[in-house]
């Protein structure tokens, strides 16, 4: 999938299939949605195109109004979101910052300068719910109107349901902040999972007796937090299983090396000998959140903390053990 950020790239497609939205998780909403998209790409011999938004539109306005709690929770970052619908066979995906001159982009010029002379639509697939344009003013009534006279086709898909919910990035949040892994996953069509580069950290771990590799989670307000059961990929051959902390850390100083940010620390229940104490900092890791085991907890000192991490790696191993044995189970 080739990526651009902004419209102004000699390497756009001339012309394409496109769908636009925020696309935060990439649900089985989304992926249905996609399928769609390529199955009409091929049959106008146009490439498969994202139109995606960076920040998320409510993250802009919440800054705006300096009302934090009008953003949403960030199910997956940037980084996830692109991997995802390379996964699904997208063929190119724009990035368009969203900032206030495009907040302020009326719904017609939308339509003519990102859509027709941007991207050269010959489809348009949006939601049901789409709106665009400053204050919301365009909808796909206006969409299709416009389709009309310019020559390119709109369609509509209508809500993806399974088992009679609505499939939506809200119900994936709402999943995410209750802790059920299992529901998330029925809604992703996929265990949840964040990827990024192993960075530094404060090295505490390593101190305690429980080493992590870290990744940072570069949204300040994500959909999940707390400690987790979980599994590693990219680190050895195989995936190790492992137990994590998603969040602030509260009982961390704010001003260690990672400056207070929302961090994703991973301590593998074996790790891998080869690679060293130093041999997982620069490499690309995915980390599958497999089942929650409870929320963030303060605690009031070191011995305290490593007493803390101690239960909850064995809590993890109990976890493993037990689906090792349903496994076997039902193989049986």
């Amino acid at each position: 999938m080739r990526i651009f950020r902004g419209l102004h790239h000699p390497g756009i497609a001339p012309a394409c299939a496109v769908t636009i939205g925020n696309f935060d998780g990439v649900h089985r909403g989304h992926q249905a949605m996609l399928a769609l998209l390529d199955n009409e790409a091929r049959h106008r011999d146009v490439p498969s195109c994202v139109l995606t938004f960076e920040p998320h539109p409510r993250d802009y306005f919440a800054r705006v109004a300096r009302r934090p709690e009008m953003a949403p929770a960030r199910i997956a970052t940037l980084r996830d979101k692109l991997a995802e619908l390379a996964a699904c066979g997208v063929d190119q995906c724009v990035v368009l910052r969203f900032d206030a001159r495009l907040s302020g982009q009326s719904a017609e010029a939308f339509i003519q300068q990102v859509l027709v002379a941007g991207l050269g639509a010959h489809y348009v697939l949006v939601g049901d719910d789409f709106r665009f344009g400053a204050k919301r003013a365009g909808d796909y009534a206006m969409l299709d109107a416009a389709g009309r006279r310019q020559g390119f086709d709109v369609a509509r898909m209508n809500s993806y349901e399974v088992h009679n919910l609505r499939v939506s990035s809200s119900a994936v949040r709402e999943a995410l902040a209750r802790g059920d892994m299992e529901a998330v996953g029925g809604l992703l069509g996929r265990p949840y999972s964040i990827s990024g580069h192993v960075v530094h950290g404060r090295k505490l771990g390593r101190e305690l007796g429980f080493p992590t590799v870290n990744l940072r989670f570069s949204h300040w307000k994500p959909a999940a937090s707390g400690i987790f059961a979980v599994l590693v990929h990219g680190l050895a051959d195989r995936p190790l299983a492992g137990v994590a902390n998603l969040g602030i850390r509260p009982s961390i100083d704010p001003q260690d090396v990672n400056g207070g940010r929302v961090l994703l620390e991973t301590h593998c229940l074996e790790w891998p000998q080869q690679l060293g104490l130093q041999g997982g900092y620069g490499k690309i890791i995915r980390v599958e959140l497999l089942h929650k085991l409870h929320d963030e907890l303060k605690y009031d000192s070191l011995d305290a903390l490593r007493a803390g991490i101690a239960r909850d790696r064995e809590q993890a191993c109990e976890y493993f053990a037990s689906t090792r044995r349903q496994t076997t189970r039902d193989r049986i």
